[in-house]
């Protein structure tokens, strides 16, 4: 389920994005010839409006558009062909497709945060349901000595007489551990996927700021799925999209310059194998957190799709903006050498973040 979670997250990102090509191409009389989905061989004609073609591939990743004189044939000029358009509207339609990767990451973080995505919270309401997780651990604390980790989900936690906190809130925990100094308590509490019980004795001196009160050296949050009214949810998906746009765009900046000192930290890339574990994660958090983390996707493939590297949009856009200021046609065999170049950087990075997936499988 999880892998074709991914599949479906991917294929209509990448529609999207192409969706935008299509759109802004129609906007300025290019002649689009095809738009498929999945990539070819072609299964299937879905049928034909006007001069483009809608069709269904047999390689289910993504999509394309296929523009009149999109690939500088010399038969393909005149009325409707790309080639032949102003060099501003080539530029407008390259930037459309990562124009609506933003848009869609937009939306769905409107969409999350309305269905309701884990947040934290100060007060539960009647019957929110709620997970109670470990925020920090405080290093040679009991909690440490059992081997709690920051992320941990709290179970439950009983006296050897069956007497648990009045409730499973971080002031309950808190009232329960300093009211039984020096005693055993169990405590069970999800790691990794997997329960575990452990026998823990609240201890004075833990917490340096409540040096007198017995504790076990964990902070608490209450985390509950969260959902915003609409348009509440609108203004607020504005902020998270520029963050996110902000975060991203650092993290990839730290790659480039790793890579530019010989040395590339591609630790935190994640490829389509590794996106499977974590839709699988985001699954169990609810439908909100599985659209929130297919609108960072998105914001990842317009920052990406903007990078001036040959075979993407932003290397295309370059080549425009440069034909454009030089006012004369780039040589066809610059180009097409430019674009072998980038696909071969393209899948060796690829391949290097797959190995990354399948490596930290088995760690």
């Amino acid at each position: 389920m999880s892998i074709l979670l991914v599949v479906v997250i991917l294929v209509f990102l990448i529609l999207a994005h192409e969706f935008g090509h299509f759109i802004a191409a129609k906007i300025f009389g290019i002649r689009v010839d095809e738009f498929g989905i999945g990539f070819p061989p072609r299964a299937l004609l879905f049928g034909k409006i006007g001069a483009t073609e809608y069709t269904l591939n047999w390689i289910p990743f993504g999509g394309f558009v296929r523009m009149y004189g999109e690939q500088e044939d010399e038969n393909q000029h005149g009325a409707g062909s790309f080639i032949d358009a102003p060099r501003w509207k080539q530029g407008v339609i390259l930037v459309a497709g990562v124009a609506m990767n933003a848009l869609v990451a937009y939306a769905l973080f409107a969409g999350a945060l309305t269905v309701g995505v884990p947040a934290i919270v100060d007060q539960l309401q009647p019957n929110q349901a709620a997970q109670l997780l470990v925020s920090d651990v405080i290093s040679g604390s009991p909690a440490s000595a059992a081997g709690i980790s920051a992320g941990d989900q709290i179970l439950s936690v009983q006296d050897s007489q069956g007497n648990t906190p009045a409730a499973l809130t971080p002031a309950g925990l808190v009232a329960f551990v300093s009211d039984h100094g020096g005693q055993k308590l169990s405590l069970s509490y999800l790691h990794n996927d997997a329960t575990t019980t452990s026998t823990i004795i609240p201890a004075n001196s833990v917490d340096p700021q409540n040096a007198g009160r017995p504790a076990i050296g964990i902070g608490l949050v209450l985390v509950s799925n969260v959902a915003l009214p609409p348009l509440q949810a609108m203004h607020q998906a504005l902020l998270t999209t520029r963050s996110s746009f902000v975060i991203v765009a650092q993290a990839l900046w730290g790659i480039i310059k790793t890579a530019a000192h010989g040395s590339p930290d591609l630790s935190g890339v994640v490829g389509p194998v590794g996106l499977v574990s974590q839709v699988a994660e985001a699954a169990k958090n609810g439908f909100g957190e599985v659209l929130e983390l297919a609108a960072l996707i998105s914001v990842n493939l317009t920052i990406v799709n903007l990078l001036p590297i040959p075979a993407l949009d932003g290397g295309h856009l370059l080549v425009v903006i440069t034909e454009g200021i030089l006012r004369k046609q780039a040589p066809k065999l610059a180009i097409q050498l430019l674009n072998t170049i980038g696909v071969a950087l393209v899948i060796l990075l690829m391949v290097t973040v797959t190995y990354n997936d399948i490596a930290r499988l088995f760690m």
